[in-house]
């Protein structure tokens, strides 16, 4: 079983943590800057550790096989905890929440926490950004719950066209036609717009680049490629097996005259995909660089994992334990000015530091903290 490296506030209880930390509760309610004045803006939740696929690059099977120990249900943070932690961090700046996991809808009855985070407003009294990554695999049948429940969009991993390689990469002989039909459903009950992910993996899919592209050229879905990534520390990751945003940009431009594409400037700061359009109007992809251009002064994001683990990174080796503050009586407002202090103290840039990266490191797998 891999490693899990989780911290809670040594020492001290939360009530404590608070009145030594915070002893003024204006702190509380004042913006969240980290150290390296990223102000904190995205949520990303993940709501089971399981999932119905073992992707090579995520969760292979050699390591999450039939004896694998999956966390305990009860270990779950319930629908009612994760709400209660998710208004708490939306006072305080988090306008974006995504539901992830392992595959979240495994999950069961959602949609019911769905609808509980769609009350939430923000300070100014908006709405948030609500949204699901998910394989694909059950999204025909709970599109209609998802959106009817508030959800606003999807993403959907896809890593090919061509059913032998999405198999392949899958390890779960499921097929392309049941995700792309999920993604038509989806569409049909207005989920969007919808985005579709495509991990690129040297040696593995890099010849379904350009077949996914012309697939979504002129549809409704955007298109976004992503650098094989070195998260967590069972996918075997080394650099050799990175092909690089720029080189997958240069083979969709080379393929013919119809590809050709330009850049386009970012919806918002902070956005991780780099924007392109194809010049005959049909349509967008995005580039998702986390290697080769790391985005970390830019990045606003906290993960909650399944069991109440705050990390603030992707790549991180170690958590903050909000499951004993949730379930140990403590009030909202000391839980908040431990959400403050987390984000306050908080300096990951990890990709921008790969290459100084010395010795070994630990980092918490992604199907536990959701991508």
């Amino acid at each position: 079983m891999p490693n899990r490296i989780f911290s809670i506030f040594p020492q001290s209880s939360p009530s404590e943590l608070v009145q030594s930390q915070f002893g003024d509760q204006q702190v509380a309610k004042s913006v969240f800057l980290d150290t390296l004045q990223r102000p904190l803006g995205d949520l990303r939740i993940s709501v089971t550790d399981r999932c119905n696929f073992r992707c090579v690059y995520c969760m292979p099977r050699e390591v999450f096989g039939p004896n694998y120990p999956y966390l305990p249900h009860r270990a779950f943070l319930t629908f009612e905890e994760i709400a209660r932690l998710a208004k708490l961090l939306v006072a305080h700046g988090v306008t974006k929440i995504r539901l992830t996991g392992g595959e979240p809808l495994l999950r069961k009855n959602l949609e019911k926490l769905v609808g509980m985070l769609r009350q939430l407003k923000t300070p100014v009294g908006s709405p948030i950004d609500l949204t699901l990554t998910t394989n694909g695999a059950l999204l025909a049948q709970k599109a209609q719950q998802l959106k009817d429940a508030g959800l606003n969009r999807v993403t959907v991993s896809l890593d090919a066209l061509d059913d032998t390689i999405f198999k392949r990469m899958n390890d779960a002989d499921f097929s392309v036609a049941h995700v792309l039909n999920g993604l038509e459903v989806a569409h049909k009950v207005g989920l969007g717009p919808i985005k579709v992910n495509m991990v690129v993996k040297a040696g593995v899919n890099r010849e379904q680049i350009i077949p996914m592209a012309r697939h979504f050229k002129n549809s409704p879905f955007i298109l976004r490629f992503i650098e094989y990534m070195d998260v967590g520390s069972t996918n075997g990751w080394t650099m050799n097996e990175v092909i690089s945003s720029q080189a997958v940009i240069d083979h969709i431009n080379q393929s013919d005259h119809t590809m050709q594409l330009v850049p386009v400037e970012a919806n918002y700061s902070g956005e991780t995909a780099q924007r392109w359009k194809y010049v005959d109007g049909g349509g967008e992809i995005g580039v998702i660089s986390s290697v080769t251009h790391a985005f970390c002064h830019e990045c606003t994001r906290l993960r909650l994992s399944t069991e109440g683990q705050l990390f603030t990174c992707l790549f991180a080796n170690h958590g903050h334990n909000m499951r004993e503050l949730l379930r140990s009586n403590t009030d909202d407002e000391s839980i908040s000015a431990a959400l403050a202090h987390i984000w306050k103290m908080r300096s990951d840039r990890y990709s921008e530091l790969r290459g100084q990266q010395t010795g070994p490191k630990n980092k918490v797998e992604m199907s536990y903290i959701g991508g």
